[in-house]
């Protein structure tokens, strides 16, 4: 998350495109945290090290060879 706003309101950066999504259905969400994200609400937060590892596995799927 890259900025928390009113109204439970958030702004996030999803692979480069900042998108505002709602924080209405989590609680206890700090700037930094990771959520995932569905149709525009966060749905629940992610701690670092598997946001990290879901991050790396898309890196990986964008480099592979594609037929």
């Amino acid at each position: 998350m890259v900025e928390l706003r009113d109204d439970d309101q958030a702004l996030v950066d999803l692979g480069g495109i900042r998108k505002e999504i709602s924080l209405a259905l989590v609680s206890g969400v700090q700037l930094g945290d990771y959520v995932i994200v569905h149709v525009g609400y966060a749905l629940g937060l992610i701690d670092p090290e598997e946001a990290q590892r879901t991050l790396d596995i898309f890196k990986q799927l964008e480099q592979a060879p594609q037929p």
